[in-house]
């Protein structure tokens, strides 16, 4: 995957995340809750794209954040 791309989807995240006032914690805890096994730090990392982000973790991430999958490329 293209590095600039991980990073405009992880600040597109991070902005979609504020807007709501939910923490990383907050956002990591609600995917645990829903079965994915993912850190805080994990989150951090994907919003400043230094990670992956997996299809189940975006299908949560959607959910969490109540947006479309467009929302979260655009």
């Amino acid at each position: 995957m293209d590095v600039h791309y991980e990073k405009q989807l992880g600040q597109n995240i991070r902005r979609l995340r504020m807007e709501r006032k939910l923490s990383q914690e907050q956002v990591s805890a609600q995917m645990q809750v829903r079965g994915c096994d993912i850190t805080r730090s994990a989150v951090a990392k994907i919003e400043v794209g230094q990670r992956h982000i997996y299809p189940d973790e975006l299908k949560l991430l959607k959910e969490i954040l109540a947006v479309s999958f467009e929302e979260l490329f655009v």
